[in-house]
């Protein structure tokens, strides 16, 4: 964790004392999605732990002609099924991200969807509540996320986005180790 929070500090300074883009666009999206192929070492789940996670989460991006940043915030309750065989009560996953992305640029995909690749690092936490208090799990993980996904935009101001991106808890040692894929879908809202 020592590691990653500096350079997303100097990420942070770089991109932002990068010089505008009069064609630079500030974009929100809200969205909804679901979590799927989870890979994890926490000692909660159980076997049926694989099905689809509905969850929410929002993105703030400003995006150029090619590059662009975004900070991506989501939600997942439900992560690890309540179950009596593993104790759970509840559970949830939320991640808050940093990302750089790159997109086609805007001359070549005018009138159609804009295509977009986006990666970055951030913070996972992990919350399970079990039936004994004694196992529950507060944990704050230092996590990446890469992926890609597609916008287009209805009107000057309002359009949809799609994308698909892996999470993936990074740490040190022997610590609880997190990854899932994320597929959303979003309202698209530009400034």
């Amino acid at each position: 964790m020592r590691s990653v929070l500096p350079a997303a500090a100097w990420l942070t300074l770089l991109l932002s004392s990068w010089p505008g883009s009069a064609k630079a666009e500030w974009q929100i999206r809200p969205g909804v999605g679901l979590s799927f192929a989870q890979n994890t070492t926490f000692t909660a789940p159980d076997p049926s732990a694989s099905a689809a996670k509905f969850g929410f989460g929002v993105t703030g991006a400003l995006v150029g002609n090619i590059f662009g940043v975004e900070a991506d915030f989501g939600r997942r309750t439900g992560f690890f099924p309540a179950s009596k065989q593993s104790n759970i009560l509840s559970s949830s996953v939320t991640t808050l991200t940093g990302n750089v992305t790159v997109a086609l640029p805007r001359r070549l995909v005018e009138y159609t969807l804009r295509p977009y690749f986006v990666g970055g690092a951030g913070l996972m936490a992990v919350r399970i509540d079990q039936i004994n208090n004694l196992f529950d799990v507060s944990s704050n993980l230092s996590a990446v996320d890469i992926g890609g996904g597609v916008t287009g935009f209805l009107t000057d101001r309002i359009g949809l986005n799609w994308d698909v991106r892996r999470f993936r808890s990074i740490g040190e040692g022997q610590g609880p180790q997190l990854s899932y894929w994320r597929a959303n879908m979003a309202l698209a809202i530009r400034y």
